[in-house]
C-alpha cells in the first residue's frame, strides 16, 4: 500500500491532496493507496473532511524502511518523517521551491510547477479522468485551492488555478464566494487552540543570516481574536523556539479581507528584520504591512538581517 502524505502541520493542501492523489492512485491507476497526515488537520482542513464527508487520514509519527510513498506539497526533508531517506519515495508533486534533502532509491517522478496549489496540479496530472472523480475528490480540490489562493486574492493565483476551480465550482453547484466565506469563517475559530500550538499551526522553517527561524502565518478573516492574543503568543514564543531548534519564531497575521499582514515583534531582532525586510518603522509590538498576504511570495523572499 503506498503512502501518500504531505507536510507537518497540515493545512487545507496538504490534507486534501494526499486524499485526492491517493484516491487517483487506487481508482484510476490501479495502484493501492491511503492517504495520512503528519499531524492533526487545522481546523479548516477539519472542515473540508466533514463538508465533503471525506474520512480524516491516519495520522502517522514516521515510515518505515521500504514504504512506498509519494510526497505532496512539498519537498522539503525537513517537514517530512524523520525516517523518510530510508522509505522508497517514488513520486514527489508540489508547488514550491525546490528545496532539496530528500534521498531517492531509484529515479522517480517529479512534479513541481509553478501554480498556487498542489491540488491545480493533480487536476492537470489526472486530467480526462477527472471526469471519473466523485463529488468529495472534486470538493476537496475546491477547497485546497481556494484556501492556498485565499479566493483569488494572494499573489500566488495564476489564470489556471482560477480557471480550475471555477470548473469545479461549476461541476459542484457551489457559489465560490459564499463556499470560500463557510472556509475562511472555520479557519478562523482558533478558540480551541493553545498559543503554542498557534505558533506551529501554519509555520515552515528558513535559515536567515545563520539564525534557525520558525516562519508563521495565520490567515483569518477576524485578526483581532489573535491580536487580543498577542500578548500571550509573544510570551510562547521563546519556549516553541527552543523546543523546535529555533532561534526566533516570526509570526504574521494574515487579514484576508483587508490584505494585510501584522507582524508581532516581541524583541529587537524581529524589529530589525521587519524594517530590513519590509521597509516598515517599528515603534511598538505589531506592524502592520499593506498587501502582505503570501509567506512563499512575499516574505521568504525578502526576509533580510
Amino acid at each position: 500500500m503506498i503512502k501518500v502524505f504531505g507536510h507537518t502541520s497540515p493545512d487545507t493542501d496538504s490534507t486534501g491532496s494526499p486524499i485526492i492523489w491517493a484516491w487517483y492512485l487506487t481508482e484510476c491507476r490501479k495502484t493501492p493507496a491511503e492517504a495520512v497526515l503528519q499531524g492533526e488537520p487545522n481546523t479548516e482542513a477539519a472542515w473540508m473532511l466533514d463538508r465533503w464527508s471525506l474520512t480524516k487520514p491516519q495520522i502517522i509519527d514516521d515510515v518505515a524502511a521500504g514504504d512506498r510513498c509519494v510526497v505532496v506539497d512539498t519537498n522539503n526533508s525537513a517537514e517530512l518523517p524523520a525516517s523518510i531517506s530510508e522509505a522508497e519515495v517514488i513520486e514527489i508533486i508540489d508547488h514550491h521551491l525546490l528545496a532539496g534533502g530528500i534521498k531517492t532509491r531509484a529515479p522517480i517522478n517529479i512534479t513541481i510547477r509553478p501554480l498556487a496549489c498542489t491540488a491545480t496540479i493533480m487536476h492537470d496530472l489526472i486530467g480526462d479522468d477527472m471526469a471519473r472523480a466523485p463529488e468529495g475528490i472534486k470538493g476537496a480540490m475546491l477547497t485546497c485551492i481556494l484556501s492556498d489562493t485565499l479566493e483569488f486574492r494572494s499573489p500566488t493565483t495564476t489564470p489556471h488555478d482560477r480557471a480550475v476551480a471555477e470548473k469545479l465550482a461549476a461541476d459542484l453547484s457551489v457559489n465560490v464566494s459564499e463556499f470560500a466565506a463557510e472556509m475562511f469563517a472555520a479557519k478562523s475559530d482558533v478558540s480551541a487552540f493553545s498559543d503554542a500550538a498557534l505558533l506551529r499551526m501554519d509555520s515552515k522553517e528558513y535559515d536567515l543570516g545563520g539564525k534557525q527561524l520558525r516562519v508563521s502565518v495565520l490567515e483569518t478573516t477576524a485578526p483581532q481574536v489573535l491580536l487580543d492574543r498577542k500578548g500571550a503568543l509573544m510570551a510562547a514564543m521563546p519556549a516553541v523556539a527552543a523546543e523546535d531548534g529555533a532561534d526566533e519564531v516570526l509570526l504574521f497575521i494574515v487579514d484576508i479581507l483587508r490584505e494585510e499582514a501584522t507582524l508581532l515583534v516581541p524583541n529587537n531582532f524581529v524589529k530589525s528584520v521587519a524594517e530590513r525586510s519590509f521597509g516598515a518603522t517599528v515603534t511598538g509590538d505589531t506592524v502592520v504591512l499593506p498587501g502582505v498576504m503570501s509567506r512563499k511570495k512575499q516574505i521568504i523572499p525578502v526576509l533580510a538581517v
